[in-house]
């Protein structure tokens, strides 16, 4: 897939900012960035704004972007995690050379910098519990309290300080705390956490480290050890960017890079917290992190999402310093313009009812030329089978039609696509009185859908020919959530749409049957499917709806 064109947009703040960096000399016109993912979970649709926007920030500026991953949480990191995020990070369309990095890869240099700064006054061990350091933690009204391990002398913390690193202590027993100011507004400024104990194994590193180092702490030091020039988070960060540039001030650090924050992707009936799309997965309302129902980039994938929608997508929500809801149908809308441009076009039926061309010869069948894309001639064409018996749909006939009723009818006229023009004659019903067989003739001098000359024909459908079909089956997905904002509610799978999928038996024509694993097509009339990443075969087709051919789901709203 390509991206496709699109008119300049008005540059955002960060661009802005480094435009002046630049022309102001810093960093000596460098531009570096990073995506630091922890490998505790699976990326989703918020995490691909970041990952666009650090990237492209790179190569718009002719710049680097690193990989890197902050492995300090072992209890919950683990390299399964680590190969997903390569995979859709790679999978949306960047790359990182061979600037792959860990935090763990620091954790020598950083426990040396940790002594520094113990030497130098700006660290101490803290003996306390977890329990009593919240407490005098303050409140965001009233100010910290001092340990009474703040004063602690310098060679006694390194002592301590050195015993945590070979083991000696249990989980909790101490930690290492920044001396900077319990008294400031700032409660992240309040003798910040930079080391604890933690007995767990490492997917990395292995029982090596008994202790690890904090998140603020790392981030910062590992930023400047890399030459990052440019450190951009989202704005729940802002509050932190004090301990940033306290870290790389007061640390012994080869570059000083600055943090700048912007908003993070808040989607419409969309779900971004790892912690809750967890528990849909783990109490089974969902079938894992690849459900093309999860805002997860492996769901996105699975449903047939082209990473070109997501990028401009990102794109057009752009950059800005001020949280903000996106429609959710701004996202579909990005992924039927990238798929509308080059995907290819098949014929399926949803709801086959069978229509009988009575003046067609019962053993006769030709093969008709049919357009890949009606906009595309370079995709060229392939062949659909056409017979006496094709299986349209349900709803392209009506007993009794409206006037304003294009479709079929009795005495009505419609174009079968790349087939023939047709006229209605009549139709079978069965005991119920239901529809079961609407019967035609045909104009063998329309071949190809061609009409004669004075005859305007109004109704254009699509069909398979019933003597070639082959089942499939359609997963017909919906939005995971009937809220709004799910995030807000107590319980979120309260939130759950009943009709979130559908599975239903469809036929198709013989080109789908050569269909890859993740080929998107667009079955006309009807929407854009993707065969399916995992259990689409030859022998048995499964095709996931990615997109209707439009916003459905908007209109259905509007009318309740």
């Amino acid at each position: 897939m390509t991206d496709p064109e699109r008119h300049d947009r008005p540059r955002h703040f960060i661009q802005e900012v480094i435009d002046k960096d630049i022309a102001a000399g810093l960093n000596e016109g460098r531009v570096h960035t990073r995506f630091p993912p922890e490998p505790n979970g699976h990326l989703h649709i918020g995490h691909a704004k970041s990952i666009c926007l650090n990237f492209g920030i790179a190569t718009e500026f002719g710049g680097l972007c690193n990989l890197r991953f902050d492995d300090t949480n072992p209890e919950k990191e683990n390299i399964d995690y680590e190969t997903s995020i390569i995979e859709d990070v790679r999978w949306l369309g960047f790359d990182w050379g061979n600037r792959l990095f860990h935090a763990s890869d620091y954790f020598p240099r950083l426990y040396e910098i940790a002594r520094q700064l113990i030497a130098s006054g700006h660290a101490y061990v803290d003996s306390q519990s977890a329990d009593a350091i919240r407490a005098q933690r303050g409140t965001l009204t009233e100010p910290g309290t001092d340990s009474p391990y703040r004063n602690r002398p310098a060679e006694e913390s390194l002592e301590l300080f050195q015993r945590m690193r070979d083991g000696e202590f249990a989980d909790g027993s101490h930690v290492l705390r920044a001396r900077i100011d319990m008294g400031s507004p700032n409660i992240n400024m309040r003798d910040p956490v930079l080391y604890r104990i933690r007995r767990h194994h490492h997917h990395r590193t292995g029982d090596t480290w008994p202790i690890y180092p904090m998140y603020d702490f790392t981030h910062a030091l590992s930023d400047a050890l890399e030459g990052i020039t440019h450190s951009i988070c989202t704005l729940e960060f802002e509050d932190h960017r004090p301990l940033y540039d306290w870290c790389v001030t007061h640390c012994e650090v080869p570059s000083r890079p600055h943090q700048y924050e912007f908003a993070r992707l808040e989607l419409t009936y969309t779900l971004t917290s790892k912690r809750k799309l967890l528990a849909l997965v783990e109490s089974g309302q969902v079938s894992g992190w690849d459900d093309p129902r999860m805002p997860t980039l492996k769901g996105m994938r699975r449903r047939g999402y082209p990473p070109a929608a997501l990028r401009l997508f990102a794109e057009r929500i752009g950059v800005t310093k001020k949280n903000a809801v996106i429609d959710f149908e701004l996202l579909e809308n990005s992924v039927r313009e990238v798929l509308d441009h080059d995907t290819p076009r098949r014929m399926a039926v949803m709801a086959p009812l069978k229509l009988i061309v009575d003046n067609y010869p019962e053993d006769t069948e030709e093969w008709l030329p049919a357009a890949n894309h009606p906009k595309r001639p370079e995709l060229g064409e392939r062949e659909v089978p056409f017979s006496r018996e094709l299986y349209i749909e349900q709803d392209d006939f009506m007993p009794d039609p409206p006037k304003k009723f294009h479709r079929l009818g009795p005495g009505r006229v419609v174009r079968l696509r790349y087939g023939y023009i047709v006229t209605c004659t009549g139709f079978d019903t069965d005991a119920d009185g239901q529809v079961i067989a609407v019967h035609c003739t045909y104009d063998p001098a329309t071949r190809g859908g061609e009409a004669p000359e004075g005859v305007k024909v109004k109704g254009t459908i699509h069909w398979v020919s019933a003597r070639h079909a082959h089942e499939a089956e359609a997963r017909l997905y919906e939005r995971l959530f009937v809220e709004v904002a799910p995030g807000s509610v107590e319980n979120p799978a309260d939130a759950i749409n009943p009709d979130s999928l559908a599975t239903s038996k469809i036929f198709v024509e013989p080109a789908l049957l050569e269909a890859e694993p993740e080929a998107v097509f667009q079955f006309e009339r009807t929407g854009y499917f993707c065969a399916d990443r995992n259990d689409h075969t030859a022998n048995t087709p499964i095709f996931n709806r990615t997109a209707t051919l439009r916003d459905s789901w908007a209109k259905l709203n509007a009318g309740a």
